[in-house]
């Protein structure tokens, strides 16, 4: 397996949103920075939702101006239990991946907006954050795996019960988007109650997908360790052609 290039232009457009299709939900959309919400929701929760992302960006911000190691480090730290309550949480999954914690901020937005807006009244909610997603909806619902230039991308997706939800789909590249992989794999997905540990994990086992002769291999190697890894439901791996799950995960074939 030949090295390849991460395209940090691919996910720009976010051109996989069109793959939404829930359109018995109100759709909101939040930029801010590095932060990039797609809400579908019961009820248009767009300036809330723009108000709790200020807020929780401003309580990690203002952590790492005093804890600079906390955005440095690609290793767990220990708990700090005088942080907030998001930045503690962020470092709980570190610990359960063997990352660093900013490897969950994209999950950890995700589910802390979403689970509040739940609090607040809304019945039903998809939050998906450059590629991670808060569900919690009262059906069930198919979550398409995007993989890039791979032939398999958009061809599988997993299938979420009702009685699974409120939970996080969280997905890591080495060839598409801006965020920091040190793998190969096309999409590493992976499910768990949560957002945070599911972005991590997603992390580290992108991580492991690396060269070691072919595909299979490294494919192999990121879903051994996934085994190993406690807290989630199960694990998608993509690279080029190759593709590998474990866990306990109902894969489709999509259109």
């Amino acid at each position: 397996m030949s090295k390849r290039k991460k395209d940090p232009q691919s996910y720009q457009n976010r051109t996989y949103r069109r793959f939404f299709t829930e359109t018995d939900l109100v759709t909101s959309q939040v930029h801010i920075r590095e932060t990039d919400l797609q809400i579908l929701a019961t009820i248009d929760v767009g300036d809330r939702a723009t108000e709790l992302v200020l807020q929780y960006r401003l309580q990690i911000e203002n952590y790492i101006v005093k804890h600079p190691q906390f955005s440095a480090t690609l290793k767990p730290l220990p708990i700090d239990n005088l942080a907030p309550p998001i930045v503690r949480e962020m470092m709980k999954a570190a610990q359960v991946a063997h990352v660093g914690p900013m490897a969950a901020v994209a999950g950890a937005m995700a589910q802390y907006v979403g689970e509040q807006l739940i609090g607040e009244g809304c019945e039903e909610i998809i939050i998906e954050n450059g590629g991670d997603i808060y569900l919690s909806r009262k059906r069930a619902c198919t979550a398409a795996i995007y993989a890039g230039q791979s032939p398999l991308n958009s061809k599988v997706g997993i299938n979420i019960p009702a009685t699974q939800q409120p939970l996080g789909i969280c997905t890591s590249s080495g060839t598409i988007g801006h965020s920091l992989s040190l793998g190969e794999a096309d999409s590493v997905t992976v499910v768990a109650d949560s957002t945070l540990i599911a972005d991590a994990v997603a992390t580290r086992l992108g991580n492991e997908v690396v060269d070691e002769g072919s595909g299979k291999q490294a494919v192999a190697r990121a879903l051994e360790i996934g085994k190993q890894i406690e807290d989630i439901h199960g694990v998608v791996v993509i690279c080029d052609k190759v593709m590998g799950a474990i866990g306990n995960l109902e894969l489709v074939r999509l259109n």
